[in-house]
């Protein structure tokens, strides 16, 4: 067991790069944090590489180094459930990809009207992000469409988002030539969800490669904008159709298959989740489920 007298001096001469900062940053003289470190070194050997500069640390010193970054996490945590458990206030911090963020943050807002003891912090990332986020701390619940198999997280499933054809208001579509006719709005995702969707839909086409793009966007919000005007179509997963202000320009395709991702709900394994964060869960998985397409019960839907 270590003194954390001990650590303490051992912390801030990492972070401060010397024993003259060391020591001012604890109040201490450095007479005392380098006989603080040569107790340490006593149970570990060297840990630090005096004559390097700036300090070097052992591999012994990079061990210890980590045992105290793991005890900072765990005294955090301690502090979050104890300080959770006497104030049902305080932030909500989520991080998802950009579909399902444009429907739960608004959603979130309508939350901290109703109580306003909650601060929403909320973030777009895509997967890969949002999982460096949670290992990292910096957020405590976050959205995925792929299922992590990291044993430092936990995931359930959390709703359903299905990818849909969208199609300026009146089109009539009938055939692959009526899509060659209007042209693409492509968006960074937009060749994997077509190619997903209209290979179900239209068995055999020869791709979506052979289809002219009529435009391109980045920006998950706008990409319904450009079909609402007349030109073109693009494939887009359903919250991100929802978001778009303007639904009566927009029209879905109508398919006996559906094509559908499993959103993932993520946090860290070790973390309990606060109950403010358990309430806004529950706040939102009630009004997702208000938005569930009953005929994906009934038709042939694909999942992922």
């Amino acid at each position: 067991m270590f003194n954390p007298h001990l650590l303490r001096s051992f912390s801030a001469l990492i972070q401060a790069g010397s024993f003259t900062r060391a020591a001012d940053m604890l109040g201490i003289t450095q007479a005392a944090v380098s006989q603080h470190l040569r107790q340490l070194e006593q149970q570990t050997g060297t840990l630090i590489l005096r004559a390097k500069r700036p300090l070097e640390l052992t591999p012994e010193g990079q061990a210890l180094r980590e045992y105290c970054l793991e005890l900072e996490q765990a005294n955090k945590r301690l502090q979050h459930r104890l300080n959770d458990k006497v104030n049902e206030g305080g932030e909500i911090s989520l991080i998802t990809p950009g579909s399902i963020g444009l429907r739960i943050y608004p959603l979130l807002l309508t939350l901290q009207q109703s109580q306003p003891e909650f601060t929403i912090r909320h973030s777009f990332a895509p997967d890969v992000d949002v999982i460096a986020a949670l290992l990292n701390n910096r957020f405590e619940i976050g959205l995925v469409t792929q299922k992590p198999d990291d044993a430092r997280l936990t995931a359930h499933k959390f709703t359903e988002e299905p990818l849909e054809l969208l199609l300026p208001a009146g089109f009539v579509l009938s055939c692959w030539q009526d899509l060659q006719s209007l042209g693409f709005i492509n968006h960074p995702d937009g060749n994997a969800m077509a190619t997903r969707l209209l290979s179900r839909c239209f068995p055999g086409n020869p791709g979506i490669q052979s289809l002219p793009v009529s435009g391109f966007i980045n920006h998950i919000g706008l990409i319904p904008e450009p079909v609402s005007r007349g030109l073109g179509f693009t494939v887009l997963p359903r919250y991100a159709r929802l978001a778009f202000p303007r639904q009566h320009l927009l029209q879905v395709n109508s398919s006996s298959v559906n094509v559908v991702d499993t959103l993932w709900l993520v946090h860290r394994a070790e973390w309990p989740l606060t109950h403010r964060a358990e309430r806004a869960l529950t706040w939102l998985r009630q009004h997702l489920e208000d938005e569930v397409n009953p005929s994906l019960a009934t038709s042939s839907a694909i999942y992922r």
